[in-house]
């Protein structure tokens, strides 16, 4: 009954993710930016993909509803928070030395917020099914995923011009801003929404998420 959600968040969750390997172009200036947001960002898109692993972990045909509904619960805190704190990274990082920077990094900070705000959303309405009327909450799971891929798909613009050109050139020579592999083992039901013990990189704001489930 989660699959439907869990397919959903392969569209969404941070784009960085997709960014690997390295570039031989060389600014200073915008790879000191690069180093100074994905080294603050790095345990937010830790926990991104943890939490996507975490709902991805709840998709088997045997889950219980009620192991299923505080999986997603926390799961989409988590993802709420760390949207939160990416916004707050690229905050601090600054505006990036590229044309229309300053302008680039509002936008990008405002559409991390928002998302974080959305997530945190979701999560409320996780946390209202009723959980021991099995098509009912198989029901509800499903608007959710409908909503979520809204939310997967739209209010990216920003940050895909954050990761594009120079920018994202420097980013794909940080660890932090690469692709990375879910904690393993896989956060279970009990334990979905803990953070990682030792977070370390992982994505970026709009993109496919590492370990992203399938439908």
């Amino acid at each position: 009954m989660n699959k439907k959600l869990a397919a959903a968040l392969s569209g969404g969750a941070v784009l960085m993710l997709t960014l690997s390997g390295c570039s031989d172009d060389s600014n200073k200036k915008v790879d000191d930016w690069a180093k100074t947001f994905c080294n603050t960002a790095q345990p937010q898109f830790k926990k991104i993909t943890d939490a996507n692993a975490a709902i991805q972990a709840q998709t088997r045909d045997d889950s219980k509803p009620a192991d299923v509904q505080k999986t997603d619960s926390a799961a989409f805190q988590q993802i709420s928070d760390a949207y939160k704190a990416l916004g707050a990274a690229v905050d601090k990082a600054g505006a990036p030395p590229v044309k229309d920077g300053a302008t680039t990094q509002q936008e990008a900070v405002k559409e991390l917020n928002a998302s974080s705000v959305s997530y945190a959303n979701l999560k409320k309405k996780v946390d209202a099914l009723n959980a021991g009327d099995q098509a009912a909450f198989a029901k509800g799971l499903e608007d959710i995923a409908t909503e979520l891929g809204k939310i997967s798909s739209t209010g990216d613009a920003s940050l895909k011009k954050l990761e594009s050109g120079d920018i994202g050139k420097a980013m794909q020579k940080q660890p932090g801003c690469q692709k990375q592999t879910p904690s393993s083992p896989a956060p279970s039901a009990s334990g979905a929404g803990a953070p990682a013990a030792s977070p370390s990189g992982s994505a970026s704001p709009s993109g496919s998420a590492s370990g992203t489930p399938k439908s």
